[in-house]
């Protein structure tokens, strides 16, 4: 998928779920639907290794998140987030604590891939 495509994509609405005033009548709220939209994004990469927790989402248009967590060698927690931002211009990431970087080659092609499977699945399974 080309990536001004990826721009045009709309995030879905939830199936069966009405919107009344901006709120879904079931009463799930953004929490709600973004964590089970990276329940079954965190599902792309393949297994989960031990101890090691995984998220992939997108939080809003053009917003994407991937989160990993785990214990090193020596038992200390360590966790990196890694902000996506999909512009006009191209693909931006920022870790945690770094800088924007645009991505290009296999990085974008691979982001590509994994935003594309992300919203097929997430549209095929929690909103139609």
């Amino acid at each position: 998928m080309p990536l001004k495509k990826l721009l045009r994509l709309p995030l879905a609405e939830p199936k069966n779920y009405k919107k009344s005033r901006g709120r879904y009548s079931n009463k799930l709220n953004l929490d709600d639907l973004i964590n089970a939209e990276s329940s079954l994004g965190r599902t792309l990469f393949g297994p989960i290794p031990e101890g090691h927790q995984r998220e992939f989402f997108a939080s809003k248009k053009n917003v994407w998140y991937w989160y990993e967590s785990w214990m090193d060698a020596a038992g200390r927690p360590q966790e990196i987030t890694v902000r996506y931002e999909v512009r006009p211009t191209g693909v931006y990431k920022r870790p945690t604590g770094g800088v924007y970087k645009k991505i290009e080659g296999d990085e974008l092609e691979n982001f590509v891939k994994a935003a594309q499977s992300y919203l097929t699945l997430v549209k095929n399974k929690l909103y139609s």
